[in-house]
């Protein structure tokens, strides 16, 4: 097994698996595998392991994540004929849909249905309201320790998937976790790192080995709402709805920002904090630490191609303000950690013939004030969702 001289951050570790699996061609596609949940080769290897576990045996409903290296996962769950339940993609449209392959399925449908245009196709959401009993929940990582610690991409998603689901009392803390990677993502982590909402795994798969981590720290009960953040909750409709109902049962709904503002000691002479309301920065307001700036773009660019440009490397902003006429584009990101990975991910990016800037705007837009490129940026007014 691989061992790494890790870093002392999540994020130190999180880079250091991601180029440890592209240098020593490990990664499969999509690639590169930098920010994402990884995909390997023998990623359908280590899923068919899952057969040597009771827990999946006896499992009726399984929750499995849509991520890539998963895909064989899901392809099992599907021809064993459990019920398979499948997230939908950050959270966009609900908690998850039910996968329902059409009667008198082939294994060559089936394979289809376990895609990620499998699950677009053949599925029905399931709200709030659906009484579901998970037996098993299946996720990716990016690191797992044999201790059970867990590391996801950084965006928190399979947390506060677990979380909901604890909230819908669709799991219990006897609901077996299992998570699928390469034996080199098997990696020593500090305790240090596992926070209180962080998702711990009983059972880990590679392509090798079967690793009960017997694991006893307690799971969420449900939303941490203290963790969660005013962006994330415009941006996830589920979310605000379980917040709604949670709070007309008595519960503290403080969410993490709300929170940030109640403890901080204020003079009489600052301003009151600024309503809840991430997605719409008042007239005028300075550029953000969470947004990164794309410039020199092409005269004759359009919204599309910048759009698809990004999603070749893998970046895929919460929001994209186009300044076409002055050939630039903010990238809005729900964090600064994540506005800086994307302009990692995004040097060297060309767009017809010409290079592209990629920065993030505030550095760019000291640049600017103190002499370079002059009057390129301003800070951004009103930005729509394009």
């Amino acid at each position: 097994m691989e061992r790494y001289l890790l870093g002392v951050s999540k994020q130190d570790i999180r880079e250091q698996i991601w180029d440890y699996m592209e240098s020593q061609n490990i990664a499969d596609f999509p690639r590169p595998v930098h920010h994402r949940i990884p995909n390997f080769k023998g990623s359908y290897r280590a899923c068919q392991n899952i057969k040597d576990l009771e827990v999946f045996a006896r499992a009726q409903e399984v929750k499995v994540d849509p991520d890539k290296p998963l895909e064989g996962m899901r392809l099992l769950a599907l021809q064993s004929k459990k019920m398979l339940l499948v997230p939908t993609p950050r959270l966009r449209t609900g908690l998850f849909n039910r996968i329902t392959p059409p009667p008198g399925a082939t294994k060559g449908v089936l394979r289809k249905c376990a895609t990620s245009q499998g699950v677009r196709n053949y599925s029905v959401p399931v709200g709030l309201d659906s009484r579901v009993l998970v037996d098993l929940v299946m996720v990716g990582s990016v690191a797992v320790s044999e201790k059970g610690w867990r590391i996801g991409k950084g965006e928190g998603y399979a947390d506060l998937e677990y979380a909901m689901m604890a909230s819908m009392g669709a799991v219990s803390q006897g609901t077996p976790v299992v998570t699928i990677v390469h034996d080199c993502q098997v990696v020593d982590i500090p305790d240090v790192l596992v926070e209180d909402h962080d998702l711990t795994v009983d059972y880990i798969l590679t392509p090798t080995r079967v690793i009960t981590t017997g694991c006893t720290r307690p799971r969420p009960a449900g939303v941490m709402w203290s963790k969660v953040s005013c962006e994330m909750m415009g941006r996830i409709p589920i979310l605000r709805s379980l917040r709604s109902r949670e709070k007309q049962a008595g519960k503290d709904v403080t969410l993490q920002d709300e929170h940030q503002h109640a403890v901080e000691t204020r003079s009489p002479h600052t301003a009151p904090p600024r309503p809840c309301d991430p997605l719409q920065p008042e007239v005028g307001e300075d550029v953000p630490s969470n947004s990164v700036y794309v410039g020199n773009l092409p005269g004759d660019a359009r919204v599309s191609e910048l759009k698809r440009a990004l999603g070749e490397r893998g970046v895929a902003p919460l929001r994209l303000t186009w300044q076409g006429p002055q050939h630039r584009a903010f990238l809005h990101y729900p964090d600064p950690a994540e506005a800086q990975r994307a302009v990692s991910c995004l040097q060297g990016l060309h767009l017809g013939a010409n290079t592209l800037r990629v920065a993030l705007a505030r550095q760019q837009r000291t640049r600017d004030l103190t002499g370079g490129h002059a009057g390129e940026l301003h800070p951004v007014s009103r930005p729509s969702d394009l």
